[in-house]
Order: structure tokens, then C-alpha cells, then sequence
């Protein structure tokens, strides 16, 4: 039951995530930059997580967690920046599907690191999920031939960062309260982030423009939420199933762009989102399956005697 619970709070996480792509699509309408709007995002949710950590009155951390901590914040600033610059090369529906290749990284770097093989219900969570993610990219109406190999490999860079990110939220200093650990992790994305974006000429603009409105939604559902949820989340059900489950991100972002923005979604593309949620419930289908069956196996010799 526990891991239902924890199952349902990283979906959360990245359905929340999933609202992103609309928000900074709405942004540019509105004549911000990307380093804008990234910027503004982290810097607004570190400004929100730095007090809710000010309030806790449970500052000791030892130096190596602080370390690990600020080094996983690290990973998630780097996915969007490496994947704001495969958008740039790609199109956009081309650059998410090398993203979401996070979902079978991550399951392979939990392995190595357990010396485990994949459990049968991950496999077939995968492959489901990687079709999906073919088929509600779109792939198949691209011309593969024609596509920038430096977009490619920063979608694939992003994917591997964002599978990091998995596996350090649920393996470093997950002895640490909750709000301590988000503190660390969003204050080493926000350090990330300020090398690529001035600071002080996101400040001015959060107060002298409306650019504070998308920053506040941003750094809400970009990094207070999704962050909360998976510094929860993740020590409890693993990278494995954890990278899985973030595939709830993809069918979050088609169904919030077609709300907000109108845009048009065909019945491939609903098809393969179809698949993607039938990949997240995949494992827990499988195992109460598995668990009916074993229940029926226990009770057959009594049936028999009866």
C-alpha cells in the first residue's frame, strides 16, 4: 500500500512537470527568452523552498550530504539545459522523444548499480513505453535522415541527466527531512541555472515586468512541487520504477497543450499516449496479477480436498 502511495506522489511529480512546455510556449508569446523563463523558474522556486527550509529550524547537514544534495540539483538544472538546446535543433516533438529515453536509462542504472536484472514487469513497462513515446512524438511522419546530430545527442544527454536525477533523489541523504534536502537540491539547480542566466537582470525583470507571473507558476509546478514529491517519493520505490512512472509526464504535456493552447493531437498520438499510461500501470497490474495467482495456487490443494 505504501508503495501505491509513493507510486501516486511521483506521478504527481511529473504531471506537474508535464504543465511546463505549455507555460514557456505561452512565455515566448509573450516576448521572454528561454533563459528567462528557465531562470525565473529557478530562481522563484529556491526563493519559496529557501523558506519553507527557514521555518524548519533543522539546519545540520554534514558536509557530504550538503555535497550530494547540491550535486543532484545540479542534474535537473542540466536536463533543461541540455534539452532547450536539443529544442533548438530539433523539432519539438522529435527532441521529447529522445528525452523520455530517461525511462529506460534509469532502470539500466539501477540495475548496474544492484547487479540485478530488470524485473519482467519493468520490461514490459518499457517497451510499452517506448512505443508510446515513438508513437505520440510523432517519429514516424520525420524524416530521420534529415535530423541534427547535435540535437540528438543533447536529447539523449538530457534523458541521462534526468535518469541521474532519478537515482540520486532516491539514493543520497535520503535520512535528511524533506525540506532540507530541497533546499540543497534546488539551491544547486539555481547556482546551475545563474551560470547561463545574470541574476541580477532576472530580478529586475521579475519585479518591473509581468515576467514574475510565469515565474511563479514555473517555480511552483517546475521545481516546489515535482521536487517536493520526488524527495519523497524516490527513496521509497526506487529509480527503476520511479523513471517509469515519470513518463507521466509526456500525456500530461499533450492533454494541459491542447487545453491552453488548442494544439492538435492525432489519433496516433493519442494512441501512443494510450500506451504510455498503460506502461506506468503496467507494474502494479502485473503484480496483483501475479499475487492473484499465487493466492489461487495456496488455496488449490484445499479445493481439492474439499
Amino acid at each position: 500500500m505504501n508503495v501505491l502511495k509513493y507510486s501516486i506522489f511521483a506521478i504527481l511529480g511529473a504531471i506537474s512537470y508535464g504543465t511546463l512546455s505549455t507555460m514557456v510556449k505561452l512565455g515566448f508569446k509573450d516576448g521572454y527568452t528561454s533563459g528567462e523563463l528557465i531562470g525565473s523558474q529557478y530562481l522563484v522556486g529556491w526563493v519559496i523552498i529557501a523558506a519553507i527550509y527557514l521555518f524548519s529550524f533543522n539546519y545540520k547537514i554534514s558536509l557530504k550530504n550538503a555535497g550530494q544534495l547540491l550535486f543532484t540539483g545540479l542534474m535537473t538544472a542540466l536536463v533543461g539545459i541540455t534539452y532547450a538546446v536539443s529544442v533548438s535543433e530539433l523539432p519539438a516533438s522529435i527532441a521529447v522523444v529522445f528525452l523520455f529515453q530517461f525511462t529506460w536509462i534509469g532502470v539500466v542504472i539501477e540495475s548496474i548499480m544492484t547487479r540485478t536484472w530488470p524485473s519482467k514487469s519493468k520490461l514490459v513497462a518499457i517497451l510499452l513505453l517506448v512505443i508510446g513515446t515513438l508513437m505520440a512524438g510523432a517519429i514516424f511522419n520525420q524524416s530521420l535522415s534529415s535530423l541534427s546530430m547535435k540535437g540528438v545527442l543533447f536529447g539523449l544527454l538530457a534523458a541521462l541527466f534526468f535518469a541521474l536525477y532519478m537515482v540520486l533523489s532516491s539514493k543520497v541523504a535520503t535520512q535528511e527531512a524533506a525540506p532540507k534536502r530541497l533546499f540543497f537540491i534546488s539551491t544547486g539547480a539555481f547556482l546551475t541555472i545563474s551560470l547561463t542566466t545574470n541574476p541580477v537582470h532576472l530580478v529586475t525583470q521579475l519585479t518591473e515586468t509581468s515576467l514574475w507571473r510565469y515565474g511563479l507558476l514555473l517555480g511552483v509546478l517546475g521545481v516546489v512541487v515535482p521536487f517536493f514529491l520526488f524527495a519523497i517519493s524516490m527513496p521509497k520505490i526506487g529509480a527503476g520504477l520511479g523513471t517509469i512512472l515519470c513518463a507521466a509526464e509526456l500525456p500530461s504535456a499533450m492533454v494541459v497543450s491542447v487545453i491552453f493552447l488548442g494544439e492538435l493531437v492525432t489519433p496516433l498520438q493519442w494512441s501512443g499516449m494510450f500506451l504510455i499510461v498503460l506502461g506506468i500501470m503496467s507494474p502494479e497490474i502485473l503484480k496483483r496479477m501475479s499475487v492473484t495467482q499465487r493466492s489461487g495456487e495456496k488455496l488449490l490443494p484445499y479445493n481439492r480436498r474439499g
